[in-house]
């Protein structure tokens, strides 16, 4: 995209601006040359923790530290021009209390340079986040499927099924009228999905809910098929950049061990070319 066709990013009410209107895309980044790619197509670009799984090996989103998520929004803000930053507060970091919620939320948004935090949880999240929406800190809440709650939900399993859903609906509602600019969906049935979206006046993001959602995310390493440690349902693979990448080192492999690598064109000469008179 060259400079005179860059637009301006939208802020957190432009996204709430969006409700029932053209699709919010967004996708999540961990690096700058991700970032990039994304600029300007996607609405928001999330530098969520699934970095801890993704791109640090670990088993879960847990282990993942507030040091963690500044050095990777760093970088993804790095690569943004025309997309909003939004970055994920960690495990730990803003259950406590609304103070404890408000210091690391100030603290990612001021060393990151987002846009808007996002946090789960719903209607008990309520309170917390009212409070930082009304100091400044615009929230996406996240609702259904919430991975830093793994062991209270046992496992990654689908949220708001059977009487489940009638408390999925006031966690929705919860959220919304505590201020949130949006709300993600995760691993929701399509019917609860839509009637959720139906009845709150935030955008909803699906991501393994419904296409009637006002926007979708996705895993950027999973819809291009580089992080394939598990396949969840809701992921369409976009492209098999993994299985390309695997095939271009087991080439290198072979030329290296060939000696076919460096070829003539990738070596240097002992003396430098002559330049051609003009």
């Amino acid at each position: 995209m060259s400079a005179t066709a860059l637009k301006t990013a939208p802020m957190p009410q432009d996204i709430k601006a969006r409700k029932g209107g053209t699709p919010i895309v967004s996708l999540t980044a961990y690096t700058t040359p991700m970032a990039q790619l994304m600029d300007g197509v996607c609405d928001f670009v999330l530098v969520g923790d699934s970095v801890g799984m993704v791109l640090h090996g670990l088993s879960s989103t847990l282990d993942v530290t507030m040091e963690m998520m500044i050095l990777h929004g760093q970088a993804v803000r790095r690569g943004l021009n025309s997309s909003m930053l939004v970055i994920d507060m960690p495990f730990g970091s803003y259950e406590e209390s609304p103070e404890q919620a408000f210091r690391n939320a100030a603290r990612l948004m001021s060393e990151t340079g987002a846009g808007a935090v996002k946090l789960e949880g719903g209607s008990t999240m309520a309170q917390t986040i009212e409070f930082l929406s009304k100091r400044g800190i615009p929230v996406m809440a996240h609702i259904g499927l919430t991975p830093q709650s793994i062991h209270t939900l046992g496992g990654y399993k689908v949220q708001g099924r059977g009487p489940a859903a009638d408390q999925m609906m006031v966690d929705a509602k919860a959220v919304a009228a505590a201020g949130a600019f949006a709300v993600v969906l995760e691993k929701v049935p399509e019917t609860l999905a839509d009637r959720i979206t139906q009845a709150i006046d935030i955008p909803t993001i699906g991501i393994g809910a419904s296409a009637s959602c006002d926007g979708q995310i996705l895993v950027v390493d999973d819809m291009l098929g580089l992080f394939t440690a598990f396949k969840a349902k809701f992921v369409k693979r976009y492209s098999h950049l993994g299985d390309d990448a695997k095939s271009a080192i087991d080439t290198y492999a072979r030329e290296v061990q060939a000696r076919t690598f460096p070829a003539p064109e990738h070596v240097f000469a002992d003396e430098a070319p002559k330049q051609k008179a003009p």
